[in-house]
């Protein structure tokens, strides 16, 4: 499929590399990119073979600075709510995805970019990355689950105090409330991607999801219900193919060579 706003790549078999491409604009998200956003997600959902999603932005300034002013500016109280719902959608689908996605941020993830970067599983930053959710210098609040996510990371208080006083950190800051898993150099930022990405795409498909859907789910759950469903997940694995080649390789000291069945 063809996009506008974004590019969709697959470098390597299962890993998709995921680039919204408007660097004249900073990769701000606009209505038309948003609805890329969501193909270029379904798309990736769709793939039984995919592994991997990474999520990055083109050019080196910006992974997304935030959602596009010039088209939100004029809108009305009926409209904004249209608007705010097709990004929450969009961040309810990445974050939905049963493959890991991992957003590598370089520059600039301000608003809406700080937003879909926290949709992703985790974060790996490069060093100048700027996170911020500064929404209320323009009288607005977040409006793509800023508010709720980033509490969730980073806690209340801290999400509080960001988010009301519209404060940038950067990426050292960011890994030390847990924002951002790793922060590396930029130059090396694709690639340490890259090579998570690999280590993500060579382990039993069927067991990264069921784990990623366990964590998931299990944080919203009392400790009891979520260890049932842990249970419930571990169980289920046991009816796999990847199950059985997975144990079986490690008792034959070789490699482990997935179906993903």
């Amino acid at each position: 499929m063809a996009y506008q706003n974004l590019l969709l790549e697959q470098p390597e078999p299962g890993i998709y590399l995921l680039t919204v491409n408007r660097p004249q604009a900073l990769n701000a998200l606009n209505a038309a990119t948003l609805a890329e956003l969501a193909q270029a997600v379904a798309q990736v959902a769709t793939d039984a073979a995919a592994r991997v999603l990474l999520v990055t932005g083109a050019g080196d300034k910006a992974f997304v600075a935030g959602a596009d002013i010039s088209e939100m500016q004029q809108l009305t109280a009926d409209q904004a709510g249209v608007f705010s719902q097709q990004g929450m959608q969009v961040m309810h689908a990445l974050e939905a995805l049963p493959v890991p996605v991992i957003a590598l941020v370089q520059g600039y993830a301000l608003g809406g970019g700080c937003e879909l970067a926290m949709a992703c599983d985790w974060i790996i930053a490069a060093e100048r990355a700027v996170f911020g959710q500064p929404e209320v210098n323009l009288g607005i609040p977040p409006g793509f689950g800023g508010t709720q996510r980033l509490a969730r990371l980073v806690g209340r208080a801290r999400a509080l105090e960001l988010v009301i006083t519209a404060r940038q950190i950067k990426a050292e800051e960011a890994l030390a409330i847990g924002l951002v898993t790793q922060v590396v150099p930029a130059a090396e930022l694709r690639e340490r991607g890259m090579a998570v990405a690999r280590t993500i795409a060579a382990k039993g498909p069927v067991a990264v999801r069921l784990a990623k859907q366990a964590v998931q789910c299990g944080q919203d759950l009392d400790l009891a219900k979520a260890c049932a469903y842990e249970t419930a997940a571990f169980a289920l694995a046991f009816a796999t193919a990847d199950q059985r080649e997975g144990m079986r390789a490690f008792l034959e000291k070789r490699a482990a060579k997935f179906s993903g069945r």
